[in-house]
């Protein structure tokens, strides 16, 4: 599924879960397939569109992987990332499908080879006395990353598209921001339309160096 850049901006978590869960005013942090990485304070979490079904009302934006208390900067890195990461996958053909757990979201993704669960994103971010240290958003991001392709990435001849899965790979470099991946991701487009020899990690790799 598809989900024009914006979308999560355009379409928040609603105000009754936002004001129950007393994260009025969050700021989100990057926003890749209609999955995106929140933040209030020390506060962070996922944000997920779900895939619209005509057999039911829709859900609006859910959150999940709720954190109350981020230790430092790499930490809340590791949230953006997963947010880019998890929206790369579903624009190369996994699904993402949501199971609501109170005011919060499990997401479940899909291999649409199998039709297996590949990796569960839990509702809540484990405790510090969870046994094994739970699933940590790096373990997480480590699990995804691990998946293989489900398919080629989305449709690189749409910009809008072929912009998601620049910003999607311009996250996985440890020390990009959300606001500088989408200014890489801007300039790997123009050069991408310049010369349609380049592929995605290409042009990316240009606009670096540019």
């Amino acid at each position: 599924m598809a989900f024009a850049p914006g979308h999560l901006a355009a379409h928040p978590v609603p105000s009754g879960i936002v004001g129950a869960l007393a994260l009025g005013g969050y700021q989100l942090l990057a926003e890749v397939g209609g999955v995106g990485a929140g933040r209030l304070g020390p506060q962070a979490f996922l944000l997920v569109a779900p895939d619209p079904d005509p057999n039911l009302p829709d859900a609006g934006t859910q959150l999940s992987l709720h954190h109350h208390r981020v230790r430092d900067d790499a930490e809340m890195a590791a949230f953006t990332q997963l947010a880019a990461q998890l929206g790369y996958l579903r624009l190369s053909g996994y699904r993402l499908t949501l199971e609501r757990h109170g005011l919060r979201t499990k997401i479940s993704v899909l291999d649409p080879a199998t039709g297996g669960i590949a990796v569960t994103i839990p509702d809540k971010y484990p405790g510090r006395l969870s046994f094994g240290g739970g699933d940590t958003a790096p373990k997480l991001l480590a699990s995804l990353r691990a998946l293989p392709p489900a398919g080629p990435p989305a449709d690189t001849s749409n910009p809008e598209l072929l912009r998601q899965v620049l910003v999607a790979l311009a996250l996985q470099d440890d020390s990009v921001s959300g606001a500088e991946a989408v200014e890489l991701a801007d300039k790997a487009l123009e050069l991408a339309r310049g010369d349609h020899a380049l592929d995605p990690p290409a042009a990316l790799e240009a606009a670096k160096r540019a």
